[in-house]
């Protein structure tokens, strides 16, 4: 049986399942692929970008197994103007919340974004406050806890207003936009996830 591997925009505001819950759109509101394939991995209902679907166990198992560490890029709409100093602590780690115990996050690539990344219109746009500012930042993590970004920005002092995930390995969502998809080969994808 051949495996199916597609990598798609997840749009903000969509679970990360086929089936629905709650009225809530999903996946299968978006992408039509074969009964038997997945998502790898997840994505928050309120965070958008980068997922891949596939039905090959074997390339689910190597992403997610904690001992491989992938890069997983988040690009971060935060609240507030965040400074250098925040950015030392990101990159540090801070102590967030995990299953309701303490957990230090690991050291992670973090910086200010000089120019306002292109990214498409989300739909609703972030609340728009002109008092405060609203830049972005550039997470790169070698983990994935439940909401780690999210958790790891408020510990920072700039709760996350939008959550990007632009890119894992060497995947990207490079030209495409939210609810579109583009199917590669088995090759195509092992080559970039696992160099």
């Amino acid at each position: 049986m051949p495996f199916n591997y597609y990598v798609i925009y997840k749009p903000f505001q969509v679970l990360t399942r086929f089936g629905k819950e709650d009225g809530k759109d999903s996946l299968s509101d978006y992408f039509k692929v074969p009964v038997d394939v997945y998502p790898v991995g997840r994505l928050d209902y309120d965070s958008e970008g980068l997922l891949i679907l596939s039905n090959d166990k074997s390339l689910t198992n190597r992403l997610l197994d904690p001992v491989n560490a992938h890069e997983r890029e988040y690009w971060v709409q935060v609240d507030g103007a965040i400074d250098d100093a925040a950015i030392r602590q990101l990159r540090q780690g801070v102590t967030i919340a995990v299953d309701g115990k303490k957990y230090q996050t690991r050291r992670c690539q973090a910086e200010i974004f000089e120019t306002e990344p292109a990214v498409p219109e989300r739909n609703p746009p972030i609340r728009f406050r002109k008092s405060i500012p609203a830049p972005w930042i550039k997470l790169v993590l070698q983990e994935g806890k439940n909401r780690q970004v999210r958790k790891m920005t408020a510990a920072a002092g700039f709760p996350t207003l939008r959550l990007i995930r632009y890119r894992i390995g060497g995947i990207t969502i490079e030209g495409i936009l939210p609810g579109e998809m583009r199917e590669m080969t088995q090759r195509e994808i092992y080559a970039l996830l696992f160099k």
